[in-house]
């Protein structure tokens, strides 16, 4: 059944079980109310593992860049924007399984999902072959090529944290203070807080969007010189 995903992939599938559920949005889950699970356990899972082995290669391959650099390429690897254009190369939409709101709503181009369902698939890999057959697909998907040059995009949250330890006793704390609209179309609201005091809100289609707007929000009102000068490099 996803033996054209599994080609693109390079790996196959033992338990092919848990593949169907990397590929089961939350809609889906929701719509069918059948004891079948989403992806969201395994897009957990996925995101440390996705983390660990692009840091590794990153500090394996390049000695001789800061670690500043290495967090920043590193950001540039992992964001949903890299992911997605991954998931595209494999057509991975055309595999989703999405609740009938979603897939009317266009969730199968949706960068969010693919993107989610790219850590998820990693972490299957991971349960169904070991560590080795997780990296093997990143190495596919991800890491043929690593970047030699600049970063060319910042991850604000990344970006923040650096300015702000700076100083010492520094605590920065992301908070989900809502969200509205139907599922295939959330949109979620955060704010971040230095010390517990509020510094940016912000929201997005996703809980990471929403957290890199608030982080955002924050380096233009707390670090405005460092924020123009990562925009200058971009």
């Amino acid at each position: 059944m996803y033996e054209e995903l599994e080609r693109g992939l390079g790996y196959h599938f033992q338990n092919q079980a848990l593949l169907e559920n990397a590929l089961t949005h939350s809609s889906y889950a929701n719509e069918r109310r059948d004891g079948r699970s989403s992806n969201e356990r395994l897009e957990f899972l996925g995101d440390s593992i996705l983390g660990f082995v692009v840091a590794d290669a990153l500090y394996r391959s390049l000695p001789d860049r800061p670690e500043g650099d290495l967090t920043r390429i590193r950001a540039d690897l992992v964001c949903e924007r890299s992911l997605a254009k991954a998931a595209a190369g494999l057509r991975l939409g055309e595999f989703l399984l999405l609740g009938h709101g979603e897939e009317q709503g266009g969730g199968r181009h949706r960068d969010s999902i693919v993107a989610d369902a790219v850590e998820s698939i990693l972490a299957a890999a991971y349960l169904d072959g070991g560590f080795e057959a997780a990296k093997g697909i990143l190495e596919r998907l991800l890491l043929r090529e690593l970047p030699t040059g600049h970063p060319g995009n910042f991850d604000c949250k990344t970006m923040l944290q650096e300015l702000v330890q700076r100083e010492k006793d520094q605590i920065i704390h992301y908070t989900l203070t809502g969200e509205s609209g139907p599922d295939h179309d959330k949109r979620f609201l955060v704010q971040v807080e230095r010390n517990g005091v509020v510094v940016g809100t912000g929201a997005g289609k996703s809980k990471k969007k929403a957290e890199q707007a608030a982080a955002e929000e924050a380096l233009k009102a707390l670090f405005p010189r460092e924020y123009a000068e990562a925009l200058a490099q971009r």
